[in-house]
């Protein structure tokens, strides 16, 4: 397989999860629309478990070996990749994901659980898949991202109606 055909499958599977995500989130989990305030405060737990694991791991890498406390190991470029990305998509998030929780309206609660819990998923599937073939990391980066912007489209046009 080429390195064109696991980006374009990668990406497509992530898209695809992406949008299992939105619709699990909008069918599957009913919450009252009070709940909305309480589920926002906890949909970044998830998110922020994932950074601070990659923190730690990165952190650890570089303190027990002498030959990555200068940086020049390959393995912690990958972390340090996946890292930032991660804190990316985080921000991402944080500016979004309040907007999508009150434009869904009856269906935010459910679906910004299903985006916290997808988070962590999908975020751990990019840095093994960035570990694995740096090609394969595209899912993860898909399932994240267009988690997040289908769940925006969504919930915009569920607002306009």
């Amino acid at each position: 397989m080429t390195i064109r055909a696991k980006l374009l499958a990668g990406g497509t599977l992530g898209a695809v999860w992406a949008l299992g995500v939105v619709w699990v989130g909008v069918t599957a989990i009913n919450l009252p629309i009070f709940t909305l305030t309480p589920t926002l405060l906890m949909a970044f737990l998830g998110p922020g478990l994932v950074v601070a694991l990659m923190v730690f791991w990165s952190a650890m890498r570089r303190l027990g070996s002498d030959e990555l406390m200068d940086g020049s190991d390959t393995g912690a470029d990958v972390n340090a990749c996946v890292l930032r990305n991660t804190i990316e998509q985080v921000v991402l998030a944080l500016c979004l994901w309040p907007a999508i929780g009150f434009l869904a309206a009856g269906d935010g609660p459910g679906l910004l659980v299903a985006l916290g819990v997808s988070f962590p998923l999908a975020r751990l599937a990019y840095w093994v898949g960035y570990r694995i073939s740096r090609p394969l990391q595209l899912f993860g980066f898909a399932a994240t991202f267009f988690a997040t912007v289908f769940s925006l489209l969504w919930a915009g046009g569920t607002w306009l109606t």
